[in-house]
């Protein structure tokens, strides 16, 4: 999933000032706390490993390590949450270990845990940065305090700097599982979501009336003899019932997965949405053939969605549809010339929608100033259909 990236938490710091302001007490606060966070750090890192390594050559050691490391892990997690509080540095946490059956393979996973081994190591090498930071903050306070704001300043980046290049998920592949899981709850509540919609739309909608239609046709049966007039009406009444069901069932059809996008591609999908919406639509697609059924499926229903947001919210007197390739991302662009001031977390289904296309490694921008207009940008990866 694409994200945006964001500088460094230093520089959406306020510059260092003489004046003592909440950002620098918060900083002097972590300088003097480094010393004791520092030295239990420190002891434990010793003892764990070199208890677990000394005693290796017996039965006890290794797991002796293994439970060490796993502890440690506990540590770092309590040290992004003071860095976090005190210095606003914002990291991610590391995927937790997957779960292993069996002693041994429990054992092998703790024992090359690369977020455990890289704690330990800041465990090591925390303790003489500590006292230097404590002393330099306590002395500061006394004699260097006017010039302590811009010295707390350039020793808090360097703790920043630590905290991110060893307690954060540095390595490519964990972020990416961690990024996935994620990204997996949100594809599973959304079918959930979905399978719920279509059982609310068929019992509420196509069901009911059916039900309907055959307690008319039953009624119509028990006249047909003593009252062919009435039982004509009854049956020219259900026959109205019967249109008014397929109807319903061919717009949930459509819900689901349109026949005209499986037969007939992304073009004339979008342009049958198009002639729904309430505003005149321009579409125009681009594409020398067609993407995966899944990738397809997915920009169909999100410029659906996005021109019903149209129709809704919009006030726009026209709209355009674009859908193009480049390189291996499909592009959709949805514009109108509406009031604006659409947002993520205003109700219109946004958010959804970001969801869902975070969810298959996607991206979405809305760019909607206040009086408009609105335009939304929406990336999904190109898989190609098999077969083609």
């Amino acid at each position: 999933m694409s994200v945006d990236t964001e500088s460094p938490d230093s520089d959406r710091l306020p510059p260092a000032r003489l004046a003592y302001g909440r950002h620098t007490w918060k900083e002097i606060s972590f300088l003097l706390s480094n010393l004791p966070f520092a030295l239990v750090g420190f002891v434990y890192a010793v003892v764990s490993v070199l208890l677990g390594v000394g005693l290796s050559v017996t039965v006890i050691g290794l797991p002796l390590l293994a439970l060490g490391l796993a502890g440690a892990r506990g540590m770092g997690r309590a040290e992004r949450a003071r860095a976090r509080a005190l210095l606003g540095v914002r990291v991610e946490e590391p995927s937790p270990l997957p779960r292993r059956h069996g002693f041994l393979p429990w054992l092998w996973t703790a024992l090359k845990d690369p977020v455990a081994w890289r704690t330990v190591l800041y465990g090591f090498i925390r303790l003489p940065w500590g006292v230097v930071t404590f002393t330099v903050a306590l002395v500061g306070l006394i004699v260097l305090w006017p010039v302590l704001p811009f010295i707390a300043r350039g020793l808090s980046n360097a703790d920043r700097a630590m905290v991110r290049g060893l307690l954060s998920p540095s390595d490519e592949l964990e972020r990416r599982v961690a990024e996935l899981e994620s990204d997996r709850g949100v594809v599973v509540d959304t079918a959930a979501a979905d399978l719920r919609r279509i059982e609310r739309d068929l019992h509420d909608g196509a069901q009911a009336r059916l039900v309907a239609l055959a307690m008319g046709l039953g009624l119509a049966k028990e006249k047909l003899l003593e009252d062919p007039e009435a039982a004509a009406a009854m049956v020219d009444e259900a026959h109205g019932e019967v249109k008014l069901a397929l109807q319903e069932l061919r717009d949930l059809a459509r819900g689901i997965h349109p026949a005209v996008l499986t037969d007939r591609g992304l073009d004339a999908a979008l342009s049958a949405v198009a002639a729904r919406c309430t505003v005149p639509v321009k579409v125009t697609v681009d594409l020398d053939r067609r993407p995966a059924e899944a990738i397809e499926g997915i920009a169909y229903f999100t410029v659906s969605e996005l021109l019903q947001n149209v129709s809704k919210h919009a006030r726009a007197r026209s709209a355009s549809v674009e859908v193009w390739r480049r390189d291996d991302r499909l592009l959709l662009q949805v514009r109108d010339d509406g009031r604006g001031g659409a947002r993520l977390d205003g109700g219109t289904g946004m958010a959804g929608l970001a969801e869902r296309l975070g969810a298959v490694d996607g991206l979405f921008v809305l760019d909607s100033p206040q009086g408009g207009p609105t335009t939304v940008t929406a990336e999904l990866p190109w898989r190609e259909r098999p077969g083609a």
